[in-house]
């Protein structure tokens, strides 16, 4: 009897033992939170409101006159603009040809666009259609269309025609994931009518839409030395994967450097951004750009046409509006320690997922405002070009972009945008209608990752789309 005692105790002790290490071996494996995740933004750049406010809050640490600012920048950002001459001078000079009459109206609440109405699934503001000829300006950036400039404008002021109409329709593409779970994706076409200024015989047509403006006062001062150390032109790494940066033209500094912002990087400042935006979306000329973008046989239509001032928006209130975008801060992750979310970020690096959109940075040095500097950020992105592939190509050249490339959106706060816009829809036309389907239409230099992402089992995709979820 004591012999079997004995054994007994020591076969339990072993079991004991066996279960404790099998317990600690599952700790060892298990996905740990970095230090500090949640704060996409930095220390002073990141906001914990997960409302539909998440994406219009101000860099923590602003001075009270640094708030004055942002609060006037917010105004002019948020309000319309209206037909001249008005009582309303500050804000008269909308048009003649535009495509929204302010800023919100395609970023609603500083987010992300939706390409259709929810109720009658008509194109929105917030989709605008770039148009250009093949060839090259004097800047090597893209040649406007001759009868409708560099954008499709399809609202006027009275007294001036618009240029047309717009519509799309979606054709259903079902697909099936080796597992055997059935999806499909949205492709759509484009169909221009009601011309009234010509026709668009060979015109390059691409359709971008508005994304979310939070966090890219940080993007603007990211060192030019660390996007390039990302770039990979000729594949050196053997990964498939060969980001290079888009060199476009600045026109404070009046000569080409490194592009940052637009679907193409093809802007290179938020001031630049910006003013395009009034001048293109508005017709709201700016310090940056005096003139209409109107072309040569619009201009002598509409050039007598009463206007807001030379420019129609003044120096300080661009300033202001451009000091309000770069303030704006970005929301924090949500349930970043979720065991889930943690499995999800690792199948996201296995799929290599993290070769585009490197997860983590430094922000270099500014004065305006001074908190965006020196901040570690997450905002999964690398700011370069790559070729998408056929699928999402859209054969538009833009300054070194070719008609295959996109830059690498940020993936900070795409969770949020249900929440603040009321909508999922991605990529630069709004096709995909959820973070999944954004990945499927992956191909080109991201064809691998997507294809990976295919092969992992139901659970795995799960865990993967919870943690971009949880940006």
């Amino acid at each position: 009897m004591i012999t079997r005692v004995k054994i007994s105790f020591w076969v339990c002790l072993v079991g004991l033992m066996l279960v404790q290490c099998k317990h600690d071996d599952d700790v060892k494996n298990e996905p740990v939170a970095e230090e500090d995740e949640a704060f996409s933004g930095g220390q002073e750049g990141t906001v914990f409101d997960h409302t539909a406010n998440a994406f219009g809050n101000a860099l923590t640490s602003l001075t009270s006159p640094e708030v004055d600012r942002f609060v006037i920048g917010n105004s002019f950002n948020r309000n319309n603009w209206v037909t001249a001459p008005s009582s309303t001078s500050a804000r008269d000079g909308l048009g003649p040809l535009f495509n929204a009459s302010s800023c919100s109206a395609c970023h609603f609440q500083d987010g992300r666009g939706a390409p259709v109405s929810a109720s009658d699934q008509q194109i929105t503001q917030a989709l605008l259609f770039r148009l250009s000829i093949p060839g090259q300006d004097a800047h090597g950036g893209p040649l406007f269309d001759p009868n409708y400039g560099e954008q499709f404008n399809p609202r006027a002021v009275i007294g001036a025609l618009a240029e047309g109409d717009v519509a799309v329709t979606y054709t259903e593409m079902p697909g099936t994931y080796p597992d055997g779970t059935p999806f499909s994706l949205r492709k759509p076409t484009y169909t221009f009518s009601n011309q009234q200024y010509g026709p668009m015989t060979g015109t390059l047509v691409s359709p971008r839409i508005a994304p979310q403006m939070s966090g890219v006062g940080l993007l603007e001062i990211v060192p030019e030395q660390t996007i390039l150390s990302f770039a990979d032109d000729s594949d050196n790494s053997h990964d498939g994967i060969s980001g290079r940066p888009n060199y476009v033209w600045d026109f404070r500094q009046n000569k080409k450097v490194l592009g940052r912002f637009g679907w193409k990087a093809n802007q290179p400042t938020v001031e630049q951004q910006s003013g395009s935006a009034f001048n293109g979306d508005l017709g709201v000329t700016s310090p940056l750009f005096m003139n209409e973008g109107l072309t040569a046989a619009q201009l002598a239509k509409y050039g007598a046409l009463p206007n807001g001032g030379r420019p129609e928006i003044t120096d300080s209130i661009f300033e202001d509006v451009v000091f309000y975008i770069r303030a704006l801060a970005v929301p924090a992750r949500r349930d970043w320690k979720d065991q889930q979310v943690l499995a999800g970020r690792e199948l996201f690096a296995q799929a290599h997922c993290t070769g585009c959109h490197i997860p983590k940075m430094l922000t270099g040095k500014t004065n305006s405002p001074s908190y965006l500097s020196a901040q570690t950020i997450r905002p999964y992105t690398d700011l370069l070009l790559h070729d998408m592939g056929e699928d999402l190509a859209d054969h538009r050249p833009d300054f070194e972009a070719t008609g295959t490339e996109w830059r690498t959106p940020p993936l900070w706060g795409l969770g949020l945008i249900r929440i603040v816009n009321k909508h999922t829809f991605l990529l630069h036309d709004g096709r995909a209608r959820n973070a999944e389907e954004a990945i499927l239409w992956h191909g080109g230099e991201a064809e691998v990752s997507k294809k990976a992402f295919m092969n992992y089992s139901k659970t795995e995709r799960e865990a993967l789309l919870r943690f971009i979820d949880s940006l």
